[in-house]
């Protein structure tokens, strides 16, 4: 949930010892958590996929022993060989792939020949490009200091543009660890993500936006002379909620013009988020999401356009039931469009005209999440657009490369390097309910080697976001719900009112009312699950992390259902966590007025204040460093609870953000929560 941020920490070194940190909290561990986490650790992710716009080639970036590597295989993934300047897999990183117009030639990111190191031992990637169709190493483009992303070919193939963050001593992200608060806050160490062009020939780089405003994303014009891009003043991590969307010609010190400020406009779209920005094959306007988003980076939301001189937006899809994620242009009167609809992701097509957008058909439904490495839902065409490929992955099948032709079937895998991985939790099923005039989704785990002539214990996950969905996916070493079925509970994964997939209206249905209208959808849920299904009530769980660690915290307040809680990345003050973080800018969209203004809208949704009400077992974990959930609040929950006498433990793992790292901290986290509800809710 919640993107960014951290605030000062003193208390940790008084509070806890360094020894302390990472202390057992039960001392017996069930031989088969040990067996899962190395069932889960033999997975290799799949970063990126990338289809040359010829549509012959395909590139993928794989993880071989924890290290990106990039694959090169014809367009069906066959005579796939690794290419690069790594001597073998996992021996340095390689990734960050961008197809120039031509097809022939490959942009990646490599640290493999770096000889600048950072402070934390990091070698500095540089940007090279490979000819895919002659017998040459790499060539190196760049002499970089700081850190790069998204990388993109101007459709003249003549400019590679990228995200670039000079002298960056962090990944521009809110997941990421925060830097240490030191200094005079707010003023002094703040790192700016601007647009940055580089020639097809290699030297040097320009930076082309503002120093003073932070880059989120962008996109070149047809033209490649424009670049339109989304952007707010510094610092970065707090700031993308009140972003604006701008246009400026692709060249140093050039003006902009700022084309959509939600911030003053009037309508549907006015004080909420702008993402995704594509210019019209014509280039005469921007289509964009925009929609209350609690998070950059998972977009959802509805389909805007506006002139690339500005404008009033249109919202093309207003009303709709689904969630559009990402999209692109197919032709000047129709879009492609990958949108959530009932928890699971969907390709469309929509024809288009200035003022609508409507659905024409849908492509295919994925069985589980599919994406690119570019977006939440990214997908990778030719440019003709016959031709998709992606990553995909769901409870039943490890991730994959995916590709063929796009029409109304689901591309096929074209890679097997995890075939050999099978599930070892139960089966899945979608469950859909109705709750006070909303229809709700979510996914229930069936326990492994399930007998339905028990009764079995059940641990409810709430995810993150609010604003996001629970959609299938293989699991990774590390927090989530999806293991604790394989240690023989049903697990649920509710979609409640304020997740993607049934549209805007239902996503906007929680703002102002954390905790409430979707906890009774949750609960709701719960209802629908245990008239399908043997689950014992007296062994109800609770789990989730960022969000979901708020609803964990906060659910025991109003109901005694769940006998055991893990609360990771929680917030148990809104009053207290305004002023702890700095990404304070995301919370006014979802409650109306800065807690300044509006003290009892926080209230209403804190978990402290009805804290004695509690009588849960809570397991507590969180990130030293995390910069959206920041440590305190896990704290002041805990201590609480344990002045209160209700049994409760808190770990606070060192250096790490909202996002583990750290495979050691990946597989403790996960092992203590395991162990946690073994203890308070055991398998019978």
């Amino acid at each position: 949930m919640l993107k960014s941020s951290r605030l000062l920490l003193p208390m940790l070194a008084a509070l806890l010892a360094p020894s302390a940190l990472l202390a057992d909290t039960h001392s017996a561990t069930d031989p088969r958590i040990e067996a899962l986490l190395g069932q889960l650790g033999k997975v290799r992710e799949v970063r990126e996929v990338a289809l040359s716009p010829d549509g012959h080639q395909l590139a993928w970036v794989v993880e071989t022993q924890g290290k990106p590597g990039i694959m090169l295989a014809d367009a069906d993934g066959k005579n796939a060989h690794s290419v690069g300047l790594a001597t073998k897999p996992g021996a340095c990183s390689e990734n960050n792939l961008a197809w120039a117009p031509d097809s022939r030639h490959l942009a990646f990111l490599s640290n493999c020949a770096g000889d600048k190191a950072d402070t934390g031992g990091r070698k500095q990637p540089e940007i090279y490009a490979l000819d895919t169709q002659a017998p040459t190493k790499p060539a190196r483009l760049s002499h970089l200091n700081g850190y790069v992303q998204a990388m993109s070919w101007a459709p003249d193939g003549k400019t590679l543009a990228f995200l670039y963050v000079e002298g960056g001593t962090r990944r521009a992200s809110a997941l990421a660890a925060a830097k240490p608060a030191i200094g005079e806050i707010g003023v002094e160490g703040v790192e700016v993500q601007r647009v940055a062009i580089l020639s097809a020939q290699g030297g040097s780089l320009q930076q082309v936006t503002p120093a003073g405003s932070h880059v989120y994303e962008f996109a070149w014009a047809p033209d490649s002379a424009r670049i339109a891009y989304v952007a707010a003043p510094p610092p970065g991590d707090n700031n993308w909620w009140v972003s604006q969307l701008y246009v400026q010609a692709a060249q140093p010190n050039a003006s902009r013009a700022s084309v959509v400020d939600p911030n003053t406009l009037s309508g549907p779209l006015h004080g909420l988020q702008v993402a995704v920005p594509r210019w019209s094959p014509d280039g005469s306007r921007i289509a964009f999401i925009g929609g209350l988003m609690s998070d950059q980076g998972f977009t959802g939301g509805d389909i805007y356009s506006v002139a690339a001189s500005g404008g009033t937006p249109d919202d093309l899809t207003p009303g709709i039931h689904v969630t559009p994620s990402w999209f692109t242009w197919q032709s000047p009167q129709s879009l492609l469009v990958d949108q959530i609809s009932n928890g699971n992701p969907q390709l469309a097509e929509y024809a288009v005209d200035a003022h609508h957008a409507q659905q024409q058909r849908v492509l295919f439904t994925a069985p589980g999440y599919v994406g690119d490495g570019s977006a939440i839902l990214g997908l990778s065409f030719s440019a003709d657009h016959r031709q998709v490929a992606f990553a995909q992955s769901s409870f039943e099948l490890a991730p994959e490369v995916y590709a063929g032709p796009v029409g109304n079937a689901m591309p096929h895998a074209v890679t097997a390097f995890n075939a050999e991985l099978k599930p070892s939790w139960g089966k899945a099923e979608s469950v859909e309910w109705d709750n006070e005039g909303f229809h709700v989704q979510g996914w229930l785990l069936y326990p492994a080697h399930y007998d339905p002539s028990k009764r079995y214990p059940m641990i409810v996950n709430v995810h993150g976001g609010p604003s996001g969905a629970v959609m299938q996916h293989w699991p990774s070493v590390g927090y989530g719900a999806v293991p604790f079925s394989a240690l023989g509970y049903f697990v649920f994964m509710p979609n409640p009112r304020g997740s993607y997939g049934q549209g805007e209206t239902f996503v906007q249905a929680n703002r102002k009312d954390f905790g409430y209208g979707d906890l009774r959808d949750t609960l709701a849920g719960v209802d629908a699950v245990e008239k399908k299904v043997p689950v014992d009530e007296h062994r109800l769980g609770l789990t989730g992390w960022s969000y979901g660690g708020f609803m964990s915290m906060f659910a025991p307040t109003q109901t005694q259902r769940f006998r055991a809680v893990v609360a990771g990345a929680g917030i148990s003050n809104w009053q207290s966590y305004y002023g702890e973080n700095l990404i304070d800018q995301w919370m006014i969209p979802f409650f109306g007025a800065s807690v300044y203004d509006d003290p009892a809208v926080y209230a209403k949704s804190s978990a402290i204040n009805f804290i004695k009400k509690v009588k849960t077992p809570t397991l507590i974990v969180v990130g030293e460093r995390d910069a959206e959930c920041p440590a305190p609040q896990s704290f002041e929950y805990w201590h609480a609870l344990r002045t209160l006498g209700v049994p409760t433990s808190l770990v606070v793992y060192p250096n790490e953000g909202h996002h583990f790292y750290n495979p050691v901290n990946q597989r403790d986290v996960l092992q203590r929560a395991l162990n946690w509800f073994e203890t308070y809710l055991p398998p019978q």
